[in-house]
């Protein structure tokens, strides 16, 4: 499956008993439906006052203030200012760090973005690997904690603190920015961050366009049973190709994997020309341990137009396939240098 699903490893009876242990410590009752319903983080415990952000603003709160944020998957009250965030969905990672909101945990694939990974060694965040532990989670003592729509154990994960569910994808990379911004108190940052990208965005675009004319462009990864094209919300450089600076895909490519607004497509060697630009973008594929040069060393490859004339740029197989905007900054240098050197 292309979406890097995350499956949250939580063994009900030891999740269960972890959570009774940890609330047994603050709490005498001998109501078990009680106790089992308490959050295990001591910051959200004394989160009893709701205060409401649906109009859009910045809200300032107070330690132990909650308010109502509206998840992709209903509505859940969360710490006005989190403080201990976990992320498990390695794509939203960066956006904590761009917005400067404390993670404490995240999955290994953000933790080795070459992008953030600087960034979040000093903080201090922890490693969860790709499937995390109760121990783990609970020792971290999050008052915060982000999942994809479908992630397994959710019912477990929120008796550990608030869990926002987002769907991936629903959102272009400001909206998300926006609403990371209101989901951490950092509304004014994350608008901040997008005029500042956009205006990095109208210097170059023009530049780029002159360079490359009516040329198409591909992102193209080898797989085991072929290739994926990608198209304009699957990272690799997608959101800034076709989003920002409007270039085209060759035709069958702009239909299949951009204008169906899947973002993607897989398909056979055979077809490749169809789907190959002037300028192609490709690395291999991290999703299995398949031997791209099977696919650089065919003949079909090595007569591309692209390939001819030494327009293939060479992605990285695991931090651009992130699409956060610390992440767009960095591929935003490349693609743009790549692009201006085309000849």
């Amino acid at each position: 499956m292309l979406k890097q699903k995350n499956s949250i490893w939580l063994f009900s009876a030891l999740i269960l008993l972890l959570v009774l242990s940890a609330c047994g410590q603050k709490t005498t009752s001998s109501n078990t439906t009680e106790t089992t319903n308490t959050t295990v983080s001591a910051d959200t415990e004394s989160s009893t006052n709701s205060t409401s952000a649906s109009d859009g603003g910045t809200t300032t709160g107070t330690e132990g203030e909650t308010f109502t944020y509206q998840s992709d998957a209903g509505e859940v009250e969360v710490p006005v200012n989190p403080k201990r965030i976990v992320d498990l969905t390695a794509f939203s990672t960066g956006y904590f760090v761009a917005l400067d909101a404390p993670v404490v945990g995240a999955l290994s694939g953000a933790i080795n973005n070459k992008y953030i990974k600087d960034q979040l060694a000093s903080e201090g965040t922890t490693d969860l690997g790709e499937q995390p532990t109760a121990e783990q989670l609970i020792s971290l003592k999050p008052d915060l904690i982000i999942a994809y729509t479908g992630t397994e154990g959710l019912d477990k994960l929120s008796q550990i603190a608030p869990v926002v569910q987002l769907q991936y994808g629903k959102r272009n990379f400001k909206d998300l920015m926006l609403e990371m911004g209101k989901l951490t108190n950092r509304e004014a940052a994350a608008k901040d961050w997008i005029t500042q990208w956009e205006a990095k965005i109208n210097e170059l675009k023009p530049k780029v366009l002159a360079a490359v004319g009516d040329r198409t462009v591909s992102i193209l990864n080898p797989y085991s049973k072929g290739l994926y094209v990608f198209g304009h919300n699957y990272g690799r450089g997608g959101e800034i190709l076709y989003g920002e600076f409007g270039l085209k895909a060759p035709e069958r490519a702009q239909a299949e994997a951009i204008d169906s607004g899947t973002g993607w497509a897989s398909i056979s060697m055979e077809v490749l020309p169809e789907y190959a630009g002037d300028i192609i973008f490709t690395s291999p594929w991290s999703g299995d341990t398949s031997d791209s040069q099977i696919v650089y060393e065919n003949e079909l490859w090595k007569n591309l137009s692209a390939v001819k004339d030494s327009n293939v740029f060479q992605l990285d197989p695991t931090s651009d396939t992130y699409n956060d905007p610390v992440t767009l900054e960095g591929q935003l240098k490349f693609i743009s240098d790549s692009l201006l050197s085309v000849k």
